[in-house]
């Protein structure tokens, strides 16, 4: 089945995004990999070929025979957050015009599942995983808010379930397609309450004002809040996979998201390990998948980055917090 996949990036999350293509790779993804950056091409991408669609240059790197990573230089004034389904919606209509399916990762994911699966989830509806802060009542003061904001825009919103969708992930197929142009809607109007679509709240990076930082404020979450606010405005199937999908709780994993700061890739697992905190499953299955096929690290520090996590892992056993 013919599916794209993109992604959007910038500064060290290129780190992250290693992984990301890799796991794909190990878990069967053939096809094409569009990744929207700001900033400067990673190290690591070794551009093949340079082609433009519609004014917009598109830098080419070859992984293998069977996966091609398509560079897009972005011009958006958007927080890449905020970016993820305009980004969506130019693959989907423009150079992957062709394809059946789409999918959005966060570059912070490693897939640990096999590809199949995913064909066959988007085949099913909008594909989607719950949030680690899911559920959200249907009677949440958040989503009676949600509902009261956008009756002025003539958007009925109807909530089936409590379950709260997690943004770092979507697929779907493109006779769905439409559900793109819902999310960026719901973000259009969103834009106004939170300042412009410059603005998004990140872990460790306070963007929203103090007041727009609260569980109860309406869009705290930009972007998440935004895909929720389409979900309940969709007419269509909705696919939820519970908290296991991401591995925010134990059960059938079928990616690994590593939220918050720091990434597994800035961890230093010793220290932590002293501090008492443990490494997670996504710091384990991120070095994992950093060297293969595209490797990122020498083989030295791969080895020690794998030692010290190992050390980590074991001390952990005996002394953690609680």
């Amino acid at each position: 089945m013919n599916s794209v996949i993109c992604t959007l990036f910038e500064r060290h999350y290129h780190r992250g995004l290693v992984a990301l293509i890799n796991s794909l790779h190990k878990n069967g993804f053939k096809g094409d990999i569009y990744a929207g950056y700001l900033g400067l091409l990673p190290h690591w991408a070794r551009i093949s070929e340079h082609s433009v669609f519609e004014e917009q240059a598109i830098e080419t790197c070859l992984v293998d025979q069977n996966i091609r990573i398509h560079f897009i230089l972005l011009k958006t004034t958007h927080h890449l957050t905020n970016y993820k389904p305009d980004f969506m919606k130019w693959v989907f209509d423009g150079p992957a015009k062709d394809a059946e399916n789409i999918f959005y990762f966060d570059p912070d994911i490693v897939i640990g599942y096999d590809w199949n699966f995913f064909e066959e989830w988007a085949g099913y509806g909008v594909a989607v995983c719950e949030d680690t802060n899911s559920p959200l009542a249907l009677n949440h003061p958040r989503r009676l808010a949600w509902h009261k904001y956008y009756s002025d825009f003539n958007i009925s919103i109807k909530f089936q379930e409590a379950y709260y969708a997690n943004g770092g992930f979507l697929g779907l197929h493109k006779r769905n397609a439409g559900f793109i142009s819902s999310w960026i809607a719901a973000q259009e109007h969103m834009s106004s309450s939170i300042g412009g679509l410059h603005k998004a709240y990140i872990a460790g990076k306070h963007r929203l004002a103090e007041e727009q930082l609260g569980s109860y404020f309406p869009f705290n979450k930009t972007d998440q809040d935004a895909l929720n606010v389409a979900i309940g405005a969709w007419d269509g199937v909705v696919s939820f996979v519970g908290k296991e999908g991401m591995a925010f709780k134990p059960g059938a994993e079928l990616m690994f998201h590593a939220l918050g700061s720091p990434k597994p890739w800035s961890i230093k697992f010793s220290k932590n390990a002293f501090l008492g905190t443990r490494p997670r499953r996504v710091d384990k299955e991120y070095w994992q998948s950093v060297a293969y096929p595209i490797r990122l690290y020498p083989n030295w520090y791969l080895t020690w980055k794998k030692f010290t996590l190992n050390v980590a892992s074991f001390i952990g056993r005996f002394y953690g917090k609680f």
